[in-house]
């Protein structure tokens, strides 16, 4: 059985960037992110995509992009047009939804669980937003505050929900 994590962090407000850059620079979150997605399929639009400097080691990165010229040249790198596609190549194992914004509003109704960074403070210049999670479909399980220190400038939580046995995915 196939379970979708969607991945993100987030300020209260639910940003999560602006201009295809992070707001803010956490180094325990990015320890985090790597040590849960490190060996599985991270399933991510263009534009996350071409965020990074090259493509993320140890996993196989899903990109769905509506530019069907769209290629990539790395190994470990798949191009697809459509969320469906993407899911179709994640049958039967873990898989990790990382963004951005509109592959986050595509991808909750399909998803099982929500890691979620959230970062204590407010940007109201950002362009990309997580969406709101709803109460009624998910419960929080589990929360670890982490302060601000010398390595991050920001306080955050890390908190896992999990989809409520009564709420249907496929809605």
């Amino acid at each position: 059985m196939r379970t979708l994590i969607m991945i993100a962090a987030a300020a209260e407000n639910n940003a999560l960037g602006k201009d295809n850059e992070l707001l803010w620079h956490l180094p325990d979150d990015f320890k985090r992110f790597k040590q849960l997605t490190t060996g599985h399929k991270i399933i991510m639009g263009r534009k996350t995509y071409e965020s990074f400097p090259k493509p993320l080691p140890n996993r196989t990165h899903i990109i769905i992009t509506r530019d069907k010229d769209y290629f990539v040249s790395f190994e470990d790198v798949i191009v697809v047009h459509s969320l469906d596609e993407a899911l179709a190549l994640v049958k039967n194992e873990i898989a990790f939804i990382i963004g951005g914004g509109e592959i986050y509003k595509l991808a909750e109704k399909q998803s099982d669980k929500i890691e979620l960074t959230r970062v204590h403070a407010n940007f109201n210049d950002a362009d990309t937003f997580f969406p709101e999670i709803d109460e009624d479909c998910w419960m929080m399980t589990k929360q670890e505050f982490h302060p601000t220190d010398e390595r991050h400038k920001f306080s955050f939580t890390y908190i896992t929900y999990e989809r409520k046995n009564n709420s249907l995915k496929n809605l």
